[in-house]
């Protein structure tokens, strides 16, 4: 295996000088990677005998007529894992040559590298953190324009996973938006990035688009559900999402089916922030006496009671949970399994906050481009746990199936 291995190296290298070298380093303490580490030597050697070998064998192609040969060399600063070194690079007269193994305005050696600085990107550290990690790990000095275009990598795939193919159907989805400040034009600006959580016919749960606006607003949602249908949704049988004006007839507008169900915790905050403090405390006890009713009709039942006894006090918060009632009352009509699934937009907030936990040491967002690229790594790397389906799965898509006859499409064969 050893004398495979010279045979990469080129003829003048001195392996056994270099091995003897090594090892005296060793023993001084000196590390294997890093500028002045004792593997960095060997790894010029190899990539440079390389790259001397590809524009040789590219010469011998070239055809004799064209006259060209080598015609120096050009130096620039290489990355890798275990350090930065200066590599040089053969010309030819012609500038015909490309090298493949470190191409042209290539200045990292091999994608490890880069991966590693896009996962540490994407637990939310900074790029200031991250150039001291690389600088203590690696002896890598990376400025913070380095690191943005090596993050940048990943915008292809971004831009690739927000148009991909989705399934036909998801029974359950969840909709709302997180808010960030982003610096735009030299003013710092708020962002809405709009999440659209679904639960697939396996139980699944996947994050189905993020669309970055100005703000939230029924107008906006109106583009992402046509996003949605335009990338194959078909069908959505019940949308879990919270109040905001216009949202309901937005989704009934592309998908005039989907049951829509209004975030009981959304109401009832937004019902208290009308409610003198010291009237809190007596009047969620009667509230909760509507939303926890057994069924649809006792729950009509103790909202008269409530607005016998607070209607003249807070005629707006009354008015409030009558006109919405409809929308908020959808769930008393499911079994607790479904009820507990739809009566809430917790589900997509208890997300929001695991990307808050990424972004919250982030005061305002370079650009964009920045917010999204975090975002996306931080969705990727939440979404690796979900892989089993909710508690009674199996009996709730059942249940499913007979609310909304002919409209899943499951394979119930043995």
């Amino acid at each position: 295996m050893e004398e495979d291995f010279k045979k990469l190296l080129p003829p003048e290298f001195d392996f056994e000088a270099f091995q003897k070298e090594a090892i005296e380093k060793l023993k001084a303490g000196k590390p294997l990677s890093g500028k002045d580490g004792v593997l960095m030597p060997l790894i010029k050697r190899i990539v440079e005998a390389a790259l001397k070998g590809e524009v040789e064998s590219h010469l011998d192609t070239e055809p004799p007529e064209t006259k060209n040969r080598k015609n120096g060399k050009s130096t620039k600063t290489v990355r890798s894992d275990y350090g930065s070194f200066e590599l040089e690079t053969p010309r030819d007269r012609n500038a015909t040559f490309e090298p493949e193994l470190v191409k042209k305005r290539q200045t990292t050696l091999g994608k490890s590298l880069d991966d590693k600085i896009i996962a540490l990107y994407g637990l939310g550290m900074s790029y200031t953190d991250i150039t001291h990690h690389m600088e203590e790990m690696y002896g890598l000095e990376l400025s913070a324009a380095t690191l943005s275009a090596i993050t940048d990598n990943i915008l292809p795939v971004i831009r690739e996973w927000q148009a991909r193919p989705l399934e036909e159907i998801y029974p359950f989805v969840w909709m709302d938006a997180i808010h960030y400040k982003v610096r735009e034009e030299g003013k710092i600006v708020p962002k809405a990035v709009y999440t659209i959580l679904g639960l697939n016919i396996n139980g699944i749960k996947d994050v189905i688009g993020i669309y970055v606006s100005e703000s939230e607003g029924a107008n906006f949602w109106l583009q992402v559900l046509t996003d949605l249908s335009n990338r194959g949704v078909k069908d959505i049988l019940i949308a879990s999402i919270d109040g905001l004006k216009g949202f309901s007839e937005a989704i009934k507008t592309i998908f005039p089916f989907t049951e829509v169900q209004l975030c009981i915790v959304h109401q009832v905050r937004n019902s208290l922030r009308y409610v003198a403090s010291k009237d809190q405390k007596a009047f969620m006890r009667d509230l909760k006496q509507v939303y926890r009713a057994v069924t649809k009709q006792l729950a009509e039942q103790k909202l008269n009671d409530l607005e016998a006894v607070w209607g003249k006090k807070y005629p707006l918060v009354l008015k409030s949970w009558r006109v919405n009632w409809e929308e908020l009352s959808a769930f008393f009509k499911y079994p607790e399994e479904i009820r507990r699934i739809i009566y809430t937009t917790n589900v997509i907030e208890g997300f929001h906050r695991q990307l808050r936990k990424v972004t919250k040491t982030k005061g305002a967002f370079s650009n964009e481009t920045a917010l999204l690229k975090l975002i996306y790594l931080a969705i990727k790397n939440v979404s690796k746990k979900w892989t089993m389906p909710p508690r009674n799965w199996s009996q709730t898509i059942s249940q499913l199936s007979v609310f909304f006859e002919g409209r899943l499409k499951l394979d119930l064969r043995i």
